[in-house]
């Protein structure tokens, strides 16, 4: 049940809205933005206390999902998740960060050293949504992301859908690696199911690509260290369509590919992820604390 699931951090106001930050740790900044569907437990897991020895570390409920209020009907666009994090942020008293994004978080990470570069002393794409891509993303987004789907489909899928499909969903994510042992229990599925969760999610992720054609026309922009982590199996979010193009169109990437790895580079190879934030981190001049 979602009650069963509750905020693990702080609970701050903006504008009126509510947004949930998890923070452990102290040093320089990094900031941890999760993919679609989930939450700040896919990086409390395991990611998030690798780092904490070393830096402060703050992750994010994206607006919409875990225990961070949607911020309109209609599907946040990475800019106005940007916005209201970095809102929070000042809220926080961060100072400049490593914006760490996995998959529609990293859509979120561009979105956000585009719009306020002093925030982002570097970034780190966790199979990180970058390129727009060909075709579509199938009838199930178009479908539930529409009024009709919305209205009726949502509340379905959100009562009846049984713990194996699930599991099964989260299995396919991973795909080919194995799903590490607890996952599915820590991440909170009842999180990701609720109808309003459901709405915001397939909202956000069907409208993406327009937001991700607009942002790539201003890439030249981001001058600080992009690190990325890609694995070259993802099939969710192809290295050859986002990866590859984005490192070598900046001189400032660099791109680490994991052969064989899925959708879950930080689960994978999760000392390949911290890593990429410390290399990241030292391009940037932040010194982690010793």
């Amino acid at each position: 049940m979602p009650e069963d699931y509750a905020p693990t951090g702080r609970l701050i106001e903006i504008d009126g809205l509510q947004v949930h930050a998890h923070q452990e740790g102290a040093g320089p900044d990094v900031i941890l933005l999760h993919g679609a569907g989930g939450n700040t437990r896919d990086f409390t897991f395991d990611l998030l206390g690798r780092l904490s020895g070393q830096f402060r570390v703050t992750a994010f409920d994206r607006p919409g999902l875990g225990h961070t209020d949607p911020l309109h009907p209609n599907g946040e666009s990475p800019t106005e998740q940007a916005a209201v994090l970095e809102a929070a942020s000042v809220r926080l008293g961060l100072g400049p960060a490593v914006l760490v994004g996995h998959s529609f978080g990293g859509a979120v990470a561009l979105a956000w050293a585009l719009d306020h570069p002093a925030r982002a002393a570097a970034i780190v794409s966790l199979a990180g949504a970058a390129m727009p891509w060909p075709g579509g993303l199938g009838p199930y987004y178009e479908l539930v992301s529409s009024d009709f789907g919305s209205m009726f489909m949502v509340p379905l899928i959100s009562a009846f859908v049984p713990r194996f499909v699930a599991d099964q969903t989260i299995a396919r994510i991973f795909e080919p690696d194995p799903v590490p042992d607890g996952y599915a229990d820590h991440i909170g599925i009842a999180l990701s199911l609720r109808p309003d969760t459901l709405r915001a999610n397939t909202r956000q992720v069907n409208g993406l690509k327009p937001h991700i054609r607009a942002m790539a026309d201003r890439y030249d922009a981001l001058r600080m260290p992009i690190e990325i982590l890609h694995g070259t199996a993802d099939r969710i979010v192809p290295i050859e369509v986002h990866s590859r193009p984005l490192a070598e169109r900046l001189p400032n990437v660099h791109l680490t590919e994991l052969d064989g790895v899925g959708h879950m580079p930080h689960h994978a190879d999760p000392e390949a992820a911290v890593a990429a934030i410390r290399r990241a981190a030292a391009r940037a001049g932040l010194r982690p604390a010793a």
